[in-house]
Formats: structure tokens, sequence, C-alpha cells
């Protein structure tokens, strides 16, 4: 892909950890040539009619890690997701390992610190994360390079990162028989969507490519990966050269039939955060807010 140093000669080891409760999928990446890993797109449990958080997607994950040795140098998040919570910081307190987003997280703690009242004390220049990635950066899992393309349309702060032969797309593209992302979120944008679909389909055709969600259409067994050929192919969205008007036109009307996320309160809250709590009061609650008619 022209200005991006792409190297498929690295095949990346990939274990994915599905959790059934948001069809939310965990990559375990790690590089062929050392111990060194990282994961992208953790998951943070939460039973919310309770108001409790566990973390057995995150131990899963740590004890993966953990039983074969492996040094966790990244925890990697696609987007803010709005359909689970982060356990980033959780594995990061036991592993180690930087939390990276993109830079435009900015806008999204903008946006979303305005929709659930944060006030002045809440920071919207992303300091809650240890990287912010711009268009086009590098970063190193021991001997790979991954670098990151910003991919927009879901979210302002979408990225797919590319290590080796595969690509980490998080919500912009599902399986070929799921389509697209949803693009009716606040910042969201169809038009910006397809065109960030074609630069992940600029990519060699035999590129691996992992997505973030499954849910399993029409019965079929739930799967998470694909390739940049197959997608081109026979994605029902945007497979066999869809226009972008007729994109649009398929995205938007799409959309408009879909409820929210059922976790999208609490997962905006705590991810715009870098998967960290609202700060607890003074007697040591902590609390997430819902906004009255205010999504």
């Amino acid at each position: 892909m022209a200005g991006y140093p792409l190297d498929m000669s690295v095949a990346p080891e990939v274990t994915g950890f599905f959790d059934s409760c948001t069809n939310t999928i965990t990559y375990v990446v790690k590089d062929p040539s050392s111990n060194s890993c990282a994961v992208i797109d953790s998951v943070m449990d939460i039973n919310y009619a309770a108001g409790r958080i566990t973390f057995e997607n995150a131990d899963e994950v740590i004890a993966h890690i953990r039983e074969n040795g492996l040094s966790l140098e990244w925890l990697i998040e696609t987007h803010v997701h709005a359909d689970h919570l982060s356990g980033a910081p959780y594995i990061q307190e036991q592993l180690g390992g930087k939390i990276g987003i993109s830079k435009n997280i900015t806008l999204i703690q903008d946006t979303f610190g305005k929709v659930f009242n944060e006030g002045t004390d809440f920071q919207r220049d992303g300091s809650q994360f240890d990287v912010l990635f711009d268009d086009g950066d590098t970063y190193k899992i021991g001997t790979m390079d991954a670098f990151v393309i910003t991919t927009p349309g879901h979210t302002p702060a979408c990225m797919t990162h590319v290590i080796g032969d595969a690509a980490f797309v998080g919500d912009t593209l599902f399986m070929p028989d799921g389509g697209s992302a949803r693009a009716d979120f606040p910042g969201g944008d169809a038009g910006e969507l397809y065109d960030s679909i074609q630069k992940i389909l600029s990519l060699p055709d035999d590129m691996r490519l992992f997505i973030c969600h499954d849910y399993g259409p029409n019965g079929r067994d739930i799967k998470w990966q694909t390739s940049v050929g197959d997608e081109r192919k026979h994605n029902i969205h945007i497979g066999g050269g869809v226009t972008r008007e007729a994109f649009i036109a398929t995205r938007t009307a799409r959309d408009a039939t879909l409820d929210m996320p059922k976790l999208i309160i609490p997962s905006l809250q705590v991810n715009m955060r870098a998967g960290k709590m609202p700060p607890s009061d003074d007697d040591g609650n902590t609390f997430l807010k819902v906004p009255v008619n205010g999504l």
C-alpha cells in the first residue's frame, strides 16, 4: 500500500478470545521471532443491571500470556467501543505494556464529555492513554513492525493496525456476510466509512483481516478471520465494486433500523477514560451517569 511500510513476510501468531456477552473478539498478537506480544481490544465484564464489574475475560487473556511465557508490550484499542468496556488498565496493572489509541480520541472526549456532563475536571486531551497514534505511525512488537491507518466513519477515532500479514480492523468491517459498521453515532459518517474501507481493501488480497465483532448471521458458527480478497469480492455492503453513493444509501437505511448498543452508556464513560472508571466520590463510591434523551 503506497505510503505505508508494508512487509507481509512476517506472520504474527494470532490467538482470539470470544466474549459471548458482547460478541467481541480480543486478540493476543505474538511476534514469531520473540516472546513479545500485544493485546488488541480487551474486554472488562459488567453486569449492568447489578452494577457489578468482573474480569473473567481479561483473566483468560492474562492466563494465556503467562502460561506461554509472553511479554506484553502493547494494549491497543482500535477505537472507543460503544458495546463493551475495555479491560486494558486491569491487564496493564498485572502485565505492563502501553495503552494506545488514535489521537482523535480527543474528539470523542469532547463530544461525550458534554453528553455525560463531565465538567472541567475531565481531561479532553487523550492524556489517559499512554500513546496517541496518528495516520502512518509505526511501533514495534518485539522484532515486528506495526503501523496504523486512520479509518474513521464508525467513529472519528477508528484505526486499523497492520502487523506483518495481518490487519486488525476494529468495527470498520465485519465478516463478508456481516457487512460493515454502523455510522450513525455522534461523529460517524457513512461516506467516511466507505473511504476508510477502500483503504483497507487496497491492501494485498491475501492480507489476513481480524474483526472485532461477529454475530453469526443466519445461525452460522462465530468467525473472526477473513481476508482483503474475500471482503472485496463477497462483503454484502461493499463487495463487487459498490459505489460510494450506493453504500451510503444502504448504510443509512440500515442504521435507521438499529437500536443503541445495550452497553453504550457505561462503555463510553469508561472507554473514553482508557478503560478507567469515573472518579469516586468522597466516600469512595463510583457511579456511572445515564443521560436522559442525550444519545
